[in-house]
């Protein structure tokens, strides 16, 4: 079963907290970005302005950064994001199942996320680690040579809970 994470509201004291261990340069972006999502799941859109004064760039900028890289984002998500591998040894070893089955016991489709904010369901083109195949992660817990059973242990009974 998975362990659930709680994650605080982004409150602007929390928010000038964070930005404040990662002043003084362009350098920092990225690790503040980081650990931004760490603490609350995604960048909330009111710290750009706070990030971009820190770090010395425009807002704009550090948008630019945030919607080049497709693991931020700026809407909230799970506090388990789900990510099922689409690679090629996934692929042939039964990904496409375990993607319909994950599906099933989240009731979620691709790029969802629970009204509870317990989960977000995403694809990935590889993991890396093909040796596990078909395999998914699960916050970041790597979770290899799935199989229907394995699945239903892992989420448990949540497809009857809702």
């Amino acid at each position: 079963m998975v362990e659930l994470k709680e994650r605080p509201e982004p409150s602007l004291a929390r928010i000038n907290e964070l930005i404040a261990d990662y002043e003084g340069g362009k350098w920092a972006l990225i690790p503040l970005l980081q650990k931004m999502q760490e603490e609350f799941g995604y960048i909330p859109p009111e710290s750009t302005r706070l990030i971009a004064g820190a770090v010395g760039l425009f807002p704009a900028q550090v948008q630019g950064v945030i919607s080049f890289y497709t693991q931020l984002y700026t809407k909230p998500q799970g506090r388990n994001v789900v990510r099922v591998c689409r690679g090629t040894a996934c692929h042939v070893r039964g990904g496409k199942t375990i993607l319909k089955l994950v599906k099933q016991h989240l009731g979620l489709e691709e790029g969802e996320t629970s009204p509870d904010y317990e989960y977000t369901l995403e694809t990935v083109a590889c993991i890396g680690v093909c040796a596990l195949a078909p395999n998914i992660v699960v916050g970041t817990s790597t979770y290899g040579h799935m199989n229907p059973k394995k699945v239903a242990q892992l989420f448990g009974s949540r497809k009857g809970e809702e």
